[in-house]
């Protein structure tokens, strides 16, 4: 599973993500990423990555100009007031979706970049205490930070990952001055864009995080979060403009998660046994779901067991427990991968008589496995091999055995031990 991390130590804005993703890219897709953006349709658009360090850290500065003039998202500490810049207009989201759909971009990029649009909408319209429609967004509206958000969608897009995670969002503290005056950090906005995500203040005084950059990694995380176990193959670094005691950037990591091995064939040396390595199945970090219940029968508890497995559970088990006004129940634990969390708990939820069910995220320590076929005098035979941690064990597949007993008229331990002596 490919696996993208942002991690937002210094909060998030929308140029600082874009040169982070930017940074992810070979060198053949940084040309064509920018070359796209310059030929988007925005009306006096430019586009160009710029090298920029901070704290001795090597990154990009993505340089977004209007017309020659670079305008900045002014909700960010790093920026300047309002006053001083003249190429901001207000854009109403009818405006934005125009935009949008003129710009020659993929329809995923698309429906992407406006609802991360719709997220900012909402916000400022609860804010104000205006419709959508009434809504113009003044600095986030104008056409360079509308390049940011169809940038970043692309990049996310281009990039391909099966799970985005996202760290905590430090936010800053203190006061911003905007358009209409002095506001607390995060501004009024922002803070809503980021209801239900894990926020920090930081060390740093000012406005760190956009709405622009709340939006999208709201958006785009699929959960929020310390850095997922993964092997990790490429980093970026996306500069901010303004130099702080900490480094002003935003960093991702991609990779893959740890564990995971992809499906190949090889042949054995030995001539007579072909070796399968099928899919590990391996992921180390699992969500477990765990829900009591004392008005089910066994053969109804049997059933949906049968069925949570057979649906993709890593794995399925039942405790007798004692339950309120004393009456015996079952404790029904699930082990699923996150990404087949709502599945597994909506099989939960229709083929159990649950109210409701406790959610653990674990991490769970494996030995790597593969399975081989050996083809035997009595027919080919499954067998698992599993290492790691100093140990190696392997074990003939059951039902692969008890087939060959039952056509052979030998016991199972029989067959076991003509296999075992035939392997040495």
């Amino acid at each position: 599973m490919k696996i993208l991390y942002i991690e937002c130590s210094m909060g998030v804005a929308g140029d600082m993500l874009m040169g982070a993703l930017y940074e992810l890219l070979n060198d053949e897709d940084r040309k064509k990423f920018t070359d796209k953006m310059n030929s988007l349709g925005i009306e006096g658009l430019h586009i160009e990555a710029v090298p920029s360090a901070k704290c001795g850290i090597s990154g990009t500065h993505m340089n977004v100009t209007i017309d020659g003039h670079e305008e900045l998202e002014f909700h960010h500490s790093e920026h300047h007031d309002h006053s001083e810049h003249h190429h901001h207009h207000g854009a109403s989201m009818h405006d934005i979706r125009h935009v949008i759909d003129a710009a020659g971009i993929g329809e995923t990029v698309k429906k992407n970049a406006v609802e991360v649009y719709e997220r900012i909408a909402q916000a400022e319209s609860r804010v104000h205490g205006k419709s959508v429609d009434e809504i113009h967004f003044h600095e986030v509206g104008s056409k360079d930070a509308m390049a940011d958000v169809i940038g970043c969608c692309m990049l996310i897009d281009i990039i391909g990952a099966d799970r985005i995670v996202v760290s905590p969002v430090t936010t800053g503290f203190g006061n911003v001055r905007c358009a209409h005056g002095i506001l607390p950090v995060p501004a009024p906005a922002t803070a809503l864009i980021l209801n239900g995500v894990p926020l920090r203040a930081g060390s740093i005084e000012g406005e760190l995080c956009t709405p622009t950059g709340a939006a999208l990694v709201k958006h785009y995380a699929d959960e929020f979060g310390n850095m997922p176990q993964m092997t990790v193959s490429r980093i970026g670094y996306g500069m901010g403009t303004k130099d702080f005691a900490a480094a002003n950037c935003v960093r991702v990591f991609v990779g893959n998660e740890t564990g995971e091995a992809d499906a190949y064939r090889q042949e054995s040396d030995d001539s007579d046994s072909t070796v399968d390595i099928q899919d590990t199945q391996t992921a180390k970090t699992i969500v477990q779901l765990c829900c009591n219940i004392d008005d089910m029968t066994a053969e109804e508890l049997g059933y949906a067991t049968e069925l949570l497995m057979d649906e993709g559970a890593l794995d399925v088990y039942t405790t007798a427990i004692g339950m309120k006004k004393s009456r015996p129940g079952t404790l029904l634990t699930v082990m699923c991968r996150e990404e087949d969390r709502e599945r597994i708990a909506g099989l939960i939820f229709r083929n159990t008589t649950t109210l409701g069910m406790r959610v653990y995220h674990c991490e769970r320590m494996i030995l790597e496995r593969s399975e081989k076929t050996l083809h035997t005098e009595f027919g080919d035979v499954r067998c698992k091999e599993a290492s790691g941690y100093g140990v190696s064990r392997s074990k003939l597949e059951y039902d692969d055995v008890r087939k060959l007993a039952k056509s052979s008229g030998h016991s199972i331990r029989e067959i076991r031990d003509i296999i075992e002596n035939m392997e040495e």
